[in-house]
């Protein structure tokens, strides 16, 4: 569970992270896989780590953006609850309902840092 997010539920505040990679979400069979990004080391507006990782849907926001990994991002949202694991009916999959917290509805995304290019880093430049 992310402690450190769990006694802010409710609240709207802004966060950073750290791009690392985009990924594919399935529907459970309903429509066509969705993008999704995984975002680093996010912390709070005062730079404390609240969670080592989150993934977020690819918003219009985090999309316009195009991230490389390594490049560090700042965006406002609200810290929520929400139950994961399997919540079916089948007795051969072993992953137990939990509730965690997540941050919904990202909002204001902008990069702060962008990752050093591989031409930039071959030319010198610091």
């Amino acid at each position: 569970m992310r402690k450190a997010l769990a006694h802010r539920e409710g609240e709207r505040a802004t966060f950073t992270g750290t791009f690392e990679r985009y990924g594919l979400k399935t529907g459970w069979g309903k429509g066509p896989p969705k993008k999704t990004l995984l975002l680093r080391d996010i912390k709070d507006s005062r730079g404390v780590k609240v969670c080592d990782h989150l993934w977020f849907n690819l918003t219009v926001g985090f999309a316009k953006l195009r991230l490389q990994p390594s490049e560090v991002v700042q965006f406002d949202a609200r810290v929520k609850l929400y139950t994961k694991g399997y919540q079916g009916y089948r007795e051969d999959v072993d992953k137990p309902v939990e509730r965690d917290y997540k941050l919904s509805h990202p909002t204001k995304v902008m990069r702060l840092a962008t990752a050093a290019r591989p031409a930039e880093e071959s030319r010198g430049n610091p």
